[in-house]
């Protein structure tokens, strides 16, 4: 019997009601310090690949099994970017969640990057004076704390 993913089991308690939720994303980058970011097929615009955590599930895990399901590509987690605060996600007209994002860096040690699931339009690496829309204020955070070199933040705050 396959499992129901998390959030599919939420919203069927809770209906459309806001929620909580947990969701891990990695800044994965080319020799020229590109970002990979994903083109989403609920928005059009770009975001990092992740996603939400499943309840037998470690944040770490969540990280490398959204990245490979998204992208093909396996990953290794190098460093802690920090945990972001999104108080307002919305997938749907009243789908509505504040998700708490655990963001890494990744090396990329196997697959080929290619679209694999019906969340995911197309990918492209970006410069960071060339980004495109991004579909979420966590999803500009993150970027910018990597490039700014800011690590083990907790909603802005660094804890080193």
């Amino acid at each position: 019997m396959e499992k129901i993913p998390y959030i599919l089991y939420l919203r069927n308690m809770v209906g459309d009601a806001n929620v909580l939720l947990n969701a891990a994303c990695v800044v994965i980058t080319n020799d020229q310090d590109e970002i990979l970011l994903q083109e989403r097929s609920d928005s059009s615009r770009w975001g990092l690949p992740g996603g939400l955590m499943e309840l037998d599930e470690s944040i770490q895990d969540c990280a490398v099994r959204e990245v490979f399901e998204e992208t093909g590509l396996e990953v290794q987690l190098e460093r802690f970017i920090g945990i972001f605060n999104n108080p307002m996600q919305r997938w749907r007209e009243k789908d509505e969640a504040r998700i708490l994002v655990f963001a890494f860096t990744g090396t990329v040690i196997a697959g080929e990057l290619s679209v694999h699931d019906h969340e995911s339009k197309s990918f492209a690496y970006f410069k960071k004076d060339e980004l495109p829309s991004l579909h979420s204020i966590d999803t500009v955070e993150i970027i910018k704390a990597y490039y700014d070199r800011r690590f083990h933040q907790i909603e802005g705050r660094v804890f080193e």
